[in-house]
């Protein structure tokens, strides 16, 4: 049987919990058409409205920043990131907002005085201030002491535990009897001033939000308190909290029980010593986490540029889409493109862990159309040459390139850097031999014949090397008879029958495998006959205009099941699941091969990353 006040009530109602708000608007709505002027007890409503989004803003953007790893990674207490299993848990983790929202609602209605207040009492700042450290602080140390007992952990507390990595949005992961109790702890302080006739609006709205702000903070897994702090003012040790004070609560259950003051952990015997230890070792700096393997990405565009953690946690752990409420969002995202363009160095977004080692993914400030740009050639080079030799410094094994970062016409598949710098320890890999055998492997048994486009690029031609020595007819689409005899030429004299060179679509008209590599326009896909399935490693994928045909997706692998930390989709991918130049990268670091993968694909390897990628768990999608 399920304790009472164990589950939220509105649980089942998913996101349609914000219409709870709906007496709270339809009072001030109605009030506001009815009267000139609000009633004072709709002004509260309207007051209760603005306070609960003020909360939630503050939660989510200390979740944020918190995610903003290119700025908080120096100090972040856990290295581990914040796997989906975590971000699902704390999906709904604003509930406690709602019932303390109708907790506040049923104060008003039940102490009038709490109503009509003045604007400002400075006076009730100071009874405030008692009140919390002299009721609040010592009430929530016992309360929460009280939770970590047997029965009350099982049954309440230990979902608040669950979560392997606090975030701020981790304070809201609680049963709705300790919200009650938060609720109770919060009021007291206010209703307190307010009884003795010092109470105020202001006061009402700073002790609120204050109060967030430190629980959020306290809840993050970056420390943000400045150690200048503590080394001028020793004694604040004790009158303010840290987030690393609080995450060794999380680690080890029997200490540091505190709300915001680890004087009464001290007076309780409850006082962890290694919480100052920790705190300064993560402030140093030492407990920065390096990464053992880097996939450096780029952005696509203007709008696809929000799915960052940094933007939303939840709305980067589903695949990408344009949602509606990302396009408000566009003016600020322009704004970041145009820092982005300003912006000197790669920077990391998102990373995971992969047995005991550390994976990052670092962007390359840059967008897709600028990769196009003549003048902005050697701009971007100098940013993927500095992210590579930044990787080679800092100890990194391996660093992928993505996409358009080994674009063959700016650096050739990434070769340029590895000529350039002999010396690199760093491996640099474009991935693109698993990208390959991906999209091979994808070929039914028994195909005879496909028609390539896109055939004389990096994959075009090992594609095309390698049916030719299974005997697949591949219709070569090129106009460059020069290039396509190049590659022709490389296949062993009794497979070169095999290769066509073909110069217009009209060709492909009988042939019901299209592998495109070269984006193809609506009039160009109407040459291919019915049922024909299109394969592709363009970028970005042809749109599918044709109705009585199939298309595939871009090459990607699903990781292997023991990933911990996961919490990011890449750009349209399923959760898990990342394009093949970064599993080919993946594949790399675990194998341990000492060899750059750069330039043209070596067509005899295909088969050996394939049977490796399948030996380390990593799955074709």
């Amino acid at each position: 049987m399920v304790a009472p006040l164990s589950t939220w009530p509105w649980e089942n109602l998913g996101n349609f919990k914000y219409l709870l708000y709906g007496p709270l608007v339809a009072k001030v709505l109605y009030s506001r058409r009815a009267d000139e002027v609000l009633p004072q007890q709709d002004v509260w409503c309207l007051h209760l409205l603005i306070i609960c989004a003020l909360r939630s803003a503050i939660y989510t953007v200390c979740t944020n920043h918190s995610n903003s790893h290119y700025h908080t990674l120096k100090h972040r207490i856990l290295p581990e990131g914040v796997g989906f299993k975590q971000i699902d848990s704390e999906w709904h983790w604003d509930n406690f907002i709602i019932l303390q929202a109708f907790m506040a609602f049923m104060a008003c209605s039940s102490f009038p005085f709490l109503v009509d207040l003045p604007l400002w009492n400075s006076k009730g700042v100071l009874y405030a201030l008692i009140f919390h450290v002299g009721i609040s602080e010592p009430l929530y140390y016992w309360v929460h002491r009280y939770l970590h007992s047997d029965y009350f952990f099982s049954n309440y507390h230990s979902l608040h535990h669950s979560s392997p990595v606090p975030q701020s949005v981790t304070a809201g992961l609680a049963t709705p009897l300790e919200h009650l109790l938060l609720g109770v702890i919060i009021g007291i302080p206010i209703i307190g001033t307010c009884l003795i006739g010092f109470g105020s609006l202001r006061l009402i709205y700073g002790y609120i939000l204050i109060f967030d702000y430190l629980r959020a903070i306290g809840h993050s897994s970056v420390e943000h308190v400045p150690h200048w702090i503590f080394k001028t003012f020793p004694f604040l040790r004790y009158i303010l909290y840290t987030p690393t004070y609080h995450n060794v609560h999380h680690r080890e259950l029997d200490t540091n029980f505190c709300l915001f003051m680890p004087l009464y952990d001290a007076l309780g015997g409850t006082l962890n010593k290694k919480s100052w230890e920790l705190y300064q070792k993560v402030r140093s700096g030492a407990n920065m986490p390096k990464p053992d393997f880097v996939f450096l990405c780029h952005c696509v565009d203007i709008i696809s540029s929000l799915h960052v953690p940094f933007f939303s946690r939840s709305f980067v752990s589903l695949p990408y889409t344009t949602r509606l409420f990302v396009l408000p969002w566009w003016p600020v995202a322009f704004l970041g493109m145009i820092g982005l363009w300003i912006k000197s160095k790669a920077f990391m977004v998102t990373g995971y862990h992969l047995r005991g080692k550390i994976h990052h993914s670092w962007c390359v400030p840059r967008f897709g159309f600028q990769y196009f740009l003549p003048f902005a050639k050697d701009g971007i080079n100098k940013l993927i040459e500095d992210a590579i030799l930044k990787a080679d410094k800092t100890g990194v094994k391996v660093i992928s390139l993505a996409a358009l970062n080994k674009n063959e016409a700016l650096n050739g598949g990434g070769a340029l850097f590895v000529n350039k710098h002999p010396n690199l320890r760093v491996r640099v890999v474009h991935g693109n031999t698993l990208t390959a055998a991906v999209i091979l492997k994808e070929l039914p048994e028994d195909t005879k014949e496909i028609f390539l486009t896109g055939a004389t690029s990096k994959l075009g031609r090992a594609i095309a090397l390698y049916l030719c020595r299974h005997k697949v007819r591949v219709m070569m689409m090129t106009l460059s008879t020069e290039r396509f005899q190049k590659i022709k030429m490389e296949a062993p004299e009794e497979y070169q029958s095999h290769i066509v060179q073909v110069t217009k679509y009209e060709a492909a008209q009988n042939c019901k495998t299209w592998v495109v590599g070269k984006w193809l326009t609506p009039g160009q896909q109407r040459f291919a006959p019915p049922g024909t399935h299109f394969h592709q490693f363009v970028v970005p994928s042809i749109f599918p205009f044709r109705r009585d045909c199939t298309y595939g997706e871009l090459a990607a692998m699903k990781l292997p099941p023991d990933v911990e930390g996961q919490g990011t989709c890449e750009y349209t991918m399923d959760r898990g699941i990342v394009h093949a130049c970064h599993a080919g990268g993946v594949v790399h670091f675990l194998e341990g091969y000492t060899h750059h993968e750069v330039g043209t694909i070596d067509v005899d390897m295909i088969d050996v990353v394939w049977e490796a990628a399948m030996k380390h768990g990593l799955r074709p999608v």
